[in-house]
């Protein structure tokens, strides 16, 4: 900073430079009225100047204040520097980005390895538990799922003690109810040689088919309890079903025709082979024909075709009474359609079924392919 002292006369415009702080060129030590205009015409440049009268008064003569421009602006940076500070943004931007980087690659592992341990199960189709050796939020996460496992675990091992114990309830039972039903049935066959009214026989033949029923009844439980443990031997081997239905109905066609059924009994003269167990196959089509004759005997019909549904060709039972979502007094259909959905599915097959309070429609096909029908 530069500073001029000058002191003046009141009435001559001359005076004398008093003071100057550090050393400057070109002041005059004696000042006149041209060298006074002459430098306030160049205060309007740099350097910055400020001009006042010493104590407010002109007769004390003013002082002027110079600020260097080297004060005010600032310090320009080289080519040299600039590219330092590039390359020191650059680096620490970079590193910001490699730790953010490493801080998402480590939770994002530990978020897959919760979600693989999440969705890969064992054969008793629960996950395996996961290891925590870390105090942080995924951990705790980690350790609510750790703790689902063994309410899971322990859950299955109370249903499946459960479920065993049902199905050693069921044997039981079927098994030891067995033996009254024949004894009973023994009974109602010596009653038939007793001379009665004909309303006592009309209540004797109504106790057999009673027997009879229950006897189904019991023989469909005691299978869907060995089916649902796997204790139901399967022996597939291939098979003409046309041939096989045919055999089938041949036994069940005067029951039908005792009960009033209309047959309507089409196949063709092919053959169609497949891959099943003839035992299972023949107590899917005797649960089937037994539910048409307890269910739909409003209908009076019952058809038997081969028929193509989807490109697939198929077994079609069908028939027109009031459909498997009317409720009737008679129950019992669920045991058994769940006894054919357990065998179709042991042997590979598939169906559909189709009802309406026009009748019901049960498709049985391959899952494996289409079969052909191939001529004799």
């Amino acid at each position: 900073m530069i500073v001029y002292l000058i002191r003046y006369k009141k009435i001559h415009w001359a005076g004398k430079t008093k003071l100057v702080l550090s050393e400057q060129k070109n002041i005059p030590a004696q000042w006149t009225l041209e060298n006074s205009i002459e430098f306030m015409n160049q205060i309007d440049v740099d350097p910055i100047t400020f001009v006042s009268f010493i104590g407010g008064k002109q007769s004390n003569g003013f002082m002027v204040f110079q600020i260097p421009p080297s004060v005010t602006k600032l310090p320009t940076l080289s080519i040299i520097d600039d590219k330092i500070l590039a390359i020191y943004a650059f680096l620490v931007f970079g590193l910001f980005l490699f730790v953010s980087w490493l801080f998402f690659f480590k939770i994002r592992k530990r978020l897959v390895h919760l979600q693989t341990a999440m969705t890969e199960t064992k054969e008793n189709g629960i996950p395996e538990k996961i290891v925590i050796d870390k105090k942080d939020e995924i951990s705790e996460l980690g350790k609510a799922f750790n703790h689902m496992i063994d309410e899971l675990i322990k859950s299955r091992q109370h249903e499946q003690k459960e479920e065993a114990l049902r199905k050693q309830l069921i044997a039981n039972i079927s098994h030891d109810l067995r033996t009254p039903l024949t004894t009973i049935r023994g009974l109602a066959y010596s009653l038939q040689k007793e001379p009665m009214s004909s309303k006592g026989k009309d209540s004797l033949h109504l106790i057999e088919n009673k027997i009879d029923l229950l006897s189904h009844l019991l023989e469909n439980l005691l299978s869907y309890t060995l089916l649902s443990a796997g204790k139901y031997t399967l022996q597939r081997k291939e098979t003409d079903i046309i041939r096989f239905i045919r055999e089938s109905m041949a036994g069940w066609y005067p029951v039908f025709e005792k009960e009033g059924f209309k047959v309507d009994f089409r196949l063709p003269d092919m053959a169609l082979i497949w891959n099943i167990d003839p035992h299972w196959f023949m107590r899917i089509l005797d649960n089937l024909y037994q539910n048409v004759i307890r269910h739909s005997k409003s209908g009076r019909f019952v058809g038997v075709r081969i028929v193509d549904d989807e490109g697939k060709t198929a077994i079609l039972i069908e028939d027109r009474g009031p459909g498997l979502d009317v409720t009737t007094d008679k129950k019992g259909a669920g045991i058994g359609l769940s006894i054919v959905s357990l065998m179709l599915q042991e042997m590979q097959l598939g169906w559909k079924i189709t009802s309406s309070p026009k009748g019901t429609e049960i498709y049985l096909y391959e899952k494996e392919g289409n079969p052909e029908l191939n001529k004799i």
